[in-house]
């Protein structure tokens, strides 16, 4: 039977004051504070994302009791068996924390007693090597722990089963003063030992401790600062060099990114970070070249924070951060799971992979092909340009490269731009999918990579595609303005075809699945931004790649994107914040980066303390520093001056004069700024729609093009439903399982 919990939450673990919907908080007579009469006994979960959802057997739990309760009368029991013994004074409140393992997989049940009154908590847990939410494993699936490399230069050696799994480790390096990382020597302390202070004071050695394990058959990795002669770090005693706050870290990239558990996270020895005190951990699987799938990505930080939080305890908060597929990460964990991030500093950023960027992706090789193969000569590149919406004509053949993603056909006749069936592990080159040479091979797309989502399609076999063309007037923009003829606008509209389920150039439009379509928009891998992101602090920075010649998929207007999904779904972005080209270093010399981590920890800092009654959406604005604002960086002649001013798509100001926002093909056809439809509502042609006038033939040929109408940007897409809720399941997990 499906369970549906409804949860707003902002963090586990972390800033469990704001409110009661933190992790562990189940609207029932059993848990946590909020029940009916307000017990004087509590039970948190503090390591796993929800009680429902506790992996590898073990969970920190906090036993929670008022003044009138002494701790020593506290009895807490699993299953009827009393495992008080493995509790201990919570050193930071009146409570009892303890370690409880044992769990087999399935449901259990803790109870905390004193002076007669009872807490009951039900718990679920999942294997180590998931999956709790993602649904089934994909198949193949290679380890590759021989090709990880650890943090001393060693190989983290073959797996011990088919999950990829490996024994957890620790390791120990430390940066030099030359700002070298060497593995830690027995004995005497290195003479080049260098020596940081922390955000709260701390000054101590530059030694870092790095766990490595697997969970969910991902490569783990968490650093923070720790003198080895001192107490080990654990949920009862935290280490002088961290500063209770945690990094996720994030890899970007897409294409190959499948069927592999991956050779790297994305990265824990991070001097600006760690030299701060922070701790920072990643995973292999949050990769998004190694993995494209947010899903899979937003469990495994389910998972991989857990690890964290049993080793070392809660941390104050966590900010997840990334550039490009790091982004699309940070974006859709904040919205889709709340609580996992609390804050997020995204780069180069995009709303998800699903709409604005395989969009994007899809028109520029249709484009392409019909400039270069079906009416070659008939634009020029002025033109093809104007059509296309960027803003320098190398993104056309450059983002038509990129849609490898979504092409799972391999062919060394086939030129770059035409190219598909991209795989970065060797072994997978023979198992990849063939329309004739092997049919059954796995197929290497954004679609087949996440079919537990998007489900199989029953007119190809392969999984759905919520991608269409339907409708889609390519070049409108261009033609109102003059830029090209009524004849061209014509000719593209009636050749430029569509992309059949093998990315294969066909004369037909391609048309969305329409669960797949559903799935995308109503379970969130189409960014909505009304779920956790509507109350998580934004800061997006991005330096300036319009103008790029060779072209760039890394463009602004992205980025303007997911700020209109937050003020179409909450009615405001101020939780937001834009800064543009600057100098992103934590030196001294470019402090940039630097000073938004400090902004952003300020900003979860002051959230953290406002223990007011006003809703959270209330507190996240007036919690964001003053000095936070959107700006630019004026670089002209080896300067740098920053101009806070708002960032806008197209209004006027000297950010907008030194880095002009170009838009999308969408765009240029009448897309809204969100970028998130799928499949266009239609209407009938109108007059009223162009600036040019249609002779009788003209009229007729498009009416041939658009049988059923033209899109309707005014109007929600079709198959558009409502964001389902956050803490969705694909399974195994019954709790708010998506049917």
């Amino acid at each position: 039977m499906t369970r549906i919990l409804a949860s707003r939450a902002l963090s586990f673990g972390g800033l469990c004051a704001l409110c009661c919907l933190v992790t562990g908080c189940i609207p029932s007579a059993e848990g946590r504070a909020g029940q009916a009469g307000d017990p004087s006994l509590r039970i948190v979960t503090l390591s796993a994302a929800k009680p429902y959802l506790v992996s590898g057997g073990d969970v920190l739990v906090r036993v929670e009791a008022d003044d009138t309760v002494r701790l020593t009368d506290l009895v807490v029991l699993l299953d009827d068996v009393d495992v008080t013994r493995r509790f201990r004074p919570d050193p930071e409140r009146h409570a009892l924390l303890g370690l409880v393992t044992g769990l087999i997989d399935g449901d259990h049940m803790l109870v905390a007693r004193a002076r007669g009154e009872e807490v009951r908590q039900e718990l679920t847990s999942y294997p180590i090597a998931g999956p709790m939410i993602s649904g089934p494993h994909e198949q193949p699936f290679h380890c590759q722990t021989d090709e990880f490399e650890l943090v001393t230069g060693e190989s983290l050696g073959a797996a011990r089963d088919a999950h990829c799994s490996v024994e957890t480790r620790v390791d120990y390096v430390y940066r030099s003063t030359g700002g070298e990382y060497t593995p830690l020597p027995d004995g005497a302390r290195p003479a080049d030992l260098a020596t940081t202070t922390t955000t709260d004071g701390h000054t101590v050695p530059f030694i870092v401790r790095v766990q490595t394990g697997t969970v969910n058959r991902a490569i783990y990795e968490s650093a923070m600062l720790h003198d080895p002669t001192e107490p080990v770090p654990d949920p009862w005693t935290r280490s002088a060099g961290w500063n209770g706050r945690l990094v996720y870290t994030h890899g970007g990239g897409c294409r190959t990114g499948w069927y592999q558990q991956g050779r790297r996270t994305g990265g824990v020895l991070r001097d600006g970070l760690l030299e701060r005190g922070y701790a920072v951990t990643s995973a292999t699987l949050n990769v998004f070249g190694q993995n494209c799938n947010d899903l899979l990505a937003s469990e495994t930080h389910m998972m991989v924070k857990e690890r964290f939080v049993e080793s070392y305890g809660p941390p104050i908060f966590t900010i997840g951060t990334g550039g490009s597929g790091g982004s699309y990460q940070s974006h859709q964990t904040a919205d889709n799971y709340p609580g996992v991030f609390d804050g997020i500093i995204v780069s180069s950023s995009f709303p998800d992979v699903t709409s604005a960027t395989i969009f994007t992706l899809a028109d520029a090789r249709l484009l392409h092909h019909y400039f270069t193969t079906t009416a070659p000569g008939l634009f020029t590149r002025v033109q093809q340009r104007a059509v296309a919406g960027f803003g320098a004509w190398g993104s056309i053949p450059n983002l038509s490269r990129g849609a490898a993603r979504i092409d799972p056909v391999f062919d060394g006749a086939t030129t770059a731009e035409e190219q598909g069936g991209e795989v970065s592990v060797s072994a997978l080159e023979a198992e990849r999918y063939h329309p004739t040479r092997n049919p059954d091979g796995v197929r290497a797309t954004v679609y087949d990579h996440t079919v537990n989502v998007y489900g199989v399609n029953p007119e190809t076999g392969f999984a759905g595609r919520p991608l269409d063309n339907v409708g889609v007037q390519y070049g409108l923009a261009a033609l109102n303005t003059r830029q090209i003829t009524t004849e061209q606008f014509l000719d593209l509209n009636e050749r430029i075809g569509g992309l059949d389920a093998d990315a294969n150039h066909v004369p037909e439009r391609h048309v969305a699945n329409e669960r797949a379509t559903r799935m995308a928009l109503e379970t969130g891998r189409i960014l909505n931004g009304g779920g956790g992101l509507a109350t998580t602090p934004v800061i997006d920075y991005r330096s300036y790649t319009d103008n790029r010649e060779n072209g760039d998929i890394h463009m602004k207007v992205h980025q303007f994107s997911t700020r209109a999904r937050l003020v179409e779904a909450n009615g405001h972005a101020d939780n937001h914040v834009m800064v543009v080209q600057g100098r992103w270093g934590f030196t001294p010399a470019q402090p940039d980066l630097g000073t938004l981590f400090d902004q952003m920890d300020s900003w979860l800092t002051r959230l953290t303390a406002d223990t007011s009654g006003d809703d959270i959406a209330t507190k996240v604005v007036r919690a964001r520093p003053a000095s936070l604002v959107d700006a630019c960086w004026d670089n002209r002649d080896g300067g740098h001056v920053k101009i806070d001013e708002a960032q806008t798509y197209d209004g006027e100001g000297l950010c907008n004069d030194l880095y002009p926002a170009f838009p999308t093909t969408r765009h240029v056809a009448g897309a809204p700024l969100e970028n998130n439809v799928v499949k266009c509502a239609l209407k009938p042609i109108s007059p009223d729609d162009y600036a040019v006038t249609f002779t009788a033939d003209q009229r007729a040929r498009l009416e041939r093009s658009f049988p059923d109408g033209v899109c309707d940007w005014s109007r929600h897409g079709m198959y558009a439903g409502d964001l389902r809720g956050t803490w969705l399941s694909f399974g195994p997990s019954p709790v708010n399982r998506v049917p």
